[in-house]
């Protein structure tokens, strides 16, 4: 669905999200990329490319690393796909055979539609306090998150 770069951000983004706590808590890229299991190196160039959006901090040395520019609840996950991806505004049926809506639809025309309907609410409308507040809701026990490797 998203590239791995978006997939990348979303990760970071959401690591970060749920230690935010006014910008006091940093993480390192070493420390994010372990806790969400992310490839170091690419981690660092997807990290640069979020802080030149304005959409995180970093300072180097002792005590440094990455946080949130702004609270979790301020950046939406359109955000992050906006950076990473192209957006697709193509009018032509995926089947082949023309433009989608013209003419006879094709028998999954409706589905896709909606599907991408769905898709566009939620980058729309979710932020990144999601994730801050889900943790610490169960106090990072989900299973869901990917936890460091021991």
């Amino acid at each position: 669905m998203y590239g791995k770069a978006t997939e990348t951000a979303i990760a970071a983004l959401s690591r970060l999200a749920e230690v935010y706590d006014g910008g006091a808590t940093r993480l390192s890229a070493t420390e994010i990329a372990e806790d969400r299991g992310l490839q170091r190196p690419f981690l660092g160039k997807i990290l640069s490319t979020l802080a030149a959006a304005g959409l995180i901090e970093g300072t180097r040395g002792p005590g440094g690393g990455f946080t949130f520019a702004m609270h979790p609840r301020e950046v939406k996950l359109y955000d992050v796909y906006a950076l990473f991806e192209r957006e697709e505004h193509s009018t032509h049926c995926p089947f082949g055979g023309g433009v989608c809506g013209v003419g006879e639809k094709c028998p999954l025309h409706d589905r896709l539609a909606d599907v991408r309907k769905a898709t566009d609410a939620v980058l729309h409308s979710t932020t990144f306090d999601a994730f801050r507040k889900a943790y610490a809701k169960d106090q990072g026990r989900s299973r869901w998150r990917l936890r460091r490797s021991r």
